[in-house]
């Protein structure tokens, strides 16, 4: 296994919701890292780690972990969404206090094990300053080698028979969102996200907006267009997003509709190196 700048370069940026844990559902509970979600879902007796947070905060994600789990707990495995850096930061750190299986897209392991850097990202899609500043965020593929597998074909996650992956590209080319279809629970990643990611003051305050993946980092947006639309025909009852709130019921019935409709107006980009 090989770090990179993707799991070491720490970014000095946080939001009034860093090291807040939320309960979203009796099994799932969200812990925000800095700017970025992470959630647990099962219980003590058995439970996954989705997403493994920012570089340098494992000592953060640990610590959620023993109130929530108690001591020397550990997941069954982890499962990536996809492997930016905000995604991934700490994911060296927790392998080596847990022993555990990491699964991922299979087109998402080409960025997972030092094949494969993803695109730069774009400042000019934006006015905000997060935008503005996301040359200094890294793309450099990391290298889990044997730690991390290909989710199967049909999405079924080994050893989580109520949940399924689901293959929503655009934002990266193997991202995925998880969902469990008796309670319509969906952990969206950054297919969507309810935060103006692109500004530094919803990113602090985290104002609740729908909104499509982080701007910046996002090369293909008919495939981002697709996959919301994907998610939207599953009428999820809440959701959990890689960055902002998690939302439920009618706000994120009416939004998610809304954004499936007007994503060219709500998410794409005016102008950037990736548009058309």
């Amino acid at each position: 296994m090989k770090e990179s700048s993707s799991t070491e370069r720490f970014i000095p940026m946080t939001s009034v919701g860093s090291g807040q844990v939320k309960k979203v559902a009796t099994d799932i509970h969200c812990l925000t890292v800095q700017f970025v979600n992470v959630c647990f879902i099962g219980t003590a007796q058995s439970w996954f780690l989705v997403d493994a947070g920012t570089p340098k905060s494992s000592h953060m994600i640990l610590n959620a972990v023993k109130s929530r789990f108690g001591e020397n707990a550990k997941p069954e495995a982890i499962i990536l969404t996809h492997g930016h850096f905000d995604h991934v930061g700490a994911i060296f750190e927790l392998l080596k206090v847990w022993d555990v299986p990491v699964y991922a897209h299979e087109l998402e392991l080409p960025y997972l094990t030092g094949k494969k850097n993803y695109p730069d990202p774009d400042p000019t899609v934006d006015n905000g300053i997060l935008a503005k500043i996301s040359t200094i965020y890294p793309i450099e593929t990391i290298d889990l080698g044997s730690k991390v597998q290909a989710i199967p074909d049909d999405g079924q996650i080994p050893g989580q028979d109520k949940w399924r992956a689901i293959h929503t590209p655009g934002h990266t080319e193997g991202h995925i969102s998880l969902f469990r279809e008796e309670d319509r629970a969906l952990i969206a990643g950054d297919a969507f996200i309810t935060v103006r990611q692109e500004s530094l003051l919803s990113v602090v305050t985290q104002q609740l907006d729908i909104h499509g993946p982080p701007r910046y980092l996002t090369p293909d947006w008919q495939a981002a267009w697709d996959s919301v639309c994907k998610l939207e025909q599953l009428k999820p009852s809440y959701a959990v997003t890689g960055h902002g709130v998690p939302v439920k019921e009618e706000w994120l019935s009416e939004n998610l509709t809304l954004l499936a409709k007007d994503f060219d107006k709500i998410a794409i980009p005016k102008s950037g190196k990736y548009v058309n």
